[in-house]
């Protein structure tokens, strides 16, 4: 009898403890509950262009407390250097992950040191950069800016083919972004080599112009001055495609590229489609600015343990002044 009430007992206590342990048990990763937000240090370049507002607001939608993210942005100001003191700051304060916008593609090596010594990864975003040791950062999302500037080249050439000018003396501004820029260095090295293969393309003038429209303005009107025999302006980003339209509008050029100056520009943000559709931008190459979901994607998919690709290059597409319209602009995310 005593051996069977003892059985009982003992049979009670295990249902009794199986009870208490039917909740299963939050999931750790990385030292941190699948629950808890994940910190992120975001230094963002600036906010010189439509196009950076919207890459910013991407972030900001992406990696918010809704998602499961508590985001620390900092806004460099166009100052390398403040990128740098804000990815030491983002160290000190122990995130989880750092997300860098870089505003050139070299001066890294250093700091980013310090960020794997501290064991926290680092995603660039937009730019790339160039490292001597490239696990220094654990992937790249963003755009083949020389691919962009291919798709720009082949786009005039084709034009030009169709125009009957392959003979004729082309005449090009080449207004460029931010000096030591991954986009400025790809979007340019594309220019260059399609100089190089027509025999007919003339270079009247290069300088750069920072991706923002005062700049642009400035310096066309500068170089306006000093000739406005032009018959290509090849700009870096919408702003300084509007920039120098304006400079160039000012002294009674007309853009277009049937019977005016051709000009080609980067980003495709809304505006810049509009300058598109009323002719006055020939061809307007996207450089997609909606990259918060994939850093997200990156982010969760290291959360689990999955592996990452080293380059993530993001969708991206062309508009020109023959066939876009109303209906492409009204559909655009940003």
């Amino acid at each position: 009898m005593k051996k069977r009430m003892l059985a009982i007992a003992v049979v009670t206590l295990l249902l009794l403890c199986s009870c208490t342990n039917t909740t299963p048990q939050t999931p750790v990763v990385s030292g941190k509950k699948m629950g808890d937000l994940i910190l992120v240090g975001f230094s963002q370049v600036g906010a010189e262009s439509e196009w950076r507002v919207a890459h910013t607001e991407s972030m900001k939608a992406a990696l918010s407390e809704e998602n499961g993210y508590e985001l620390i942005y900092d806004d460099a100001r166009n100052e390398q250097e403040n990128q740098l003191r804000a990815i030491r700051t983002f160290i000190q304060q122990g995130v989880d992950y750092i997300v860098v916008a870089p505003r050139l593609e070299t001066g890294w090596d250093s700091i980013l040191q310090e960020a794997k010594d501290a064991g926290i990864p680092v995603i660039v975003i937009d730019r790339d950069i160039k490292v001597e040791d490239r696990s220094l950062y654990t992937t790249y999302i963003g755009s083949d800016f020389y691919k962009e500037g291919e798709t720009a080249v082949a786009w005039l050439e084709d034009l030009l083919e169709k125009q009957g000018r392959t003979e004729d003396t082309i005449r090009i501004v080449h207004i460029q972004g931010t000096a030591g820029s991954s986009a400025q260095l790809g979007r340019t090295s594309a220019l260059e080599r399609g100089v190089s293969r027509n025999d007919n393309w003339e270079k009247v003038a290069q300088e750069p112009c920072d991706f923002t429209r005062a700049k642009a303005y400035e310096v066309m009107s500068k170089i306006l001055r000093r000739t406005k025999d032009i018959d290509v302006v090849y700009c870096e980003n919408d702003g300084e495609a509007l920039g120098a339209i304006d400079a160039m509008e000012d002294v009674g050029l007309k853009c277009n590229a049937e019977d005016g100056v051709i000009v080609i520009s980067f980003d495709a943000t809304r505006l810049g489609l509009e300058y598109c559709l009323a002719g006055k931008i020939a061809l307007n190459v996207e450089c997609n600015p909606l990259q918060g979901p994939y850093v997200d994607a990156v982010i969760k998919r290291r959360q689990r343990g999955e592996p990452i690709e080293q380059v993530k290059y993001i969708n991206e597409t062309q508009f020109d002044c023959f066939t876009i319209t109303q209906e492409m602009i009204d559909g655009r995310g940003y």
